[in-house]
């Protein structure tokens, strides 16, 4: 059985990882070519490393202790999703708010905990007066697939900031 529940800034730590499984073998991803999406071989495997870990605990620390949300799946007292979206609106009409990470460990996959997530997260936003969700997404062809079943489409302002961080992310948004 999963629990869900938002995470306080002091359980956050690497030892909340350490069942944890971020482990993807990609091998097609969506790439904009010309102006239009394809879809391009590019196989590789995502894994995080220990340094990874520890720029996520203190981004995810961040999160909790400015007041935006990280909110965590557990199945048997072990982290096994977890979702977070940065406190304050951006944008044009100060209408986005940031989902800045959301993982699933390999092992649950594809049993409904991502969507879970991210509709918490959807839900929080809207209560903190968001009209939509801005997510730098995965370009893999398997994470874009999830972002379309929630509902997300090309997002219509871009964050720089995203793009030159992870210049082959999908830069998305989804109305709330």
């Amino acid at each position: 059985m999963i629990q869900y529940r938002e995470l306080s800034e002091k359980e956050i730590d690497r030892d909340l990882f350490r069942s944890f499984i971020r482990h993807q073998e990609v091998t097609k991803c969506w790439r904009k070519v010309e102006g239009e999406w394809v879809i391009r071989d590019d196989p590789f495997v995502d894994d995080w490393s220990e340094e990874d870990y520890r720029t996520l605990v203190s981004c995810l620390r961040n999160t909790a202790a400015t007041g935006g949300l990280v909110y965590a799946a557990f199945c048997g007292g072990a982290l096994k999703g977890f979702v977070s979206v940065e406190p304050g609106l951006f944008g044009a009409r100060q209408d986005y708010m940031d989902l800045s990470s959301i993982h699933i460990s390999e092992d649950v996959r594809g049993q409904g905990i991502g969507r879970q997530l991210f509709l918490a997260a959807r839900e929080w936003a809207g209560k903190k007066g968001a009209g939509k969700l801005y997510i730098s997404a995965h370009s893999a062809v398997e994470s874009q697939a999830f972002y379309k079943a929630m509902g997300c489409v090309e997002a219509q302002e871009i964050r720089r900031d995203h793009v030159e961080k992870e210049p082959f992310d999908c830069q998305l948004e989804c109305r709330l």
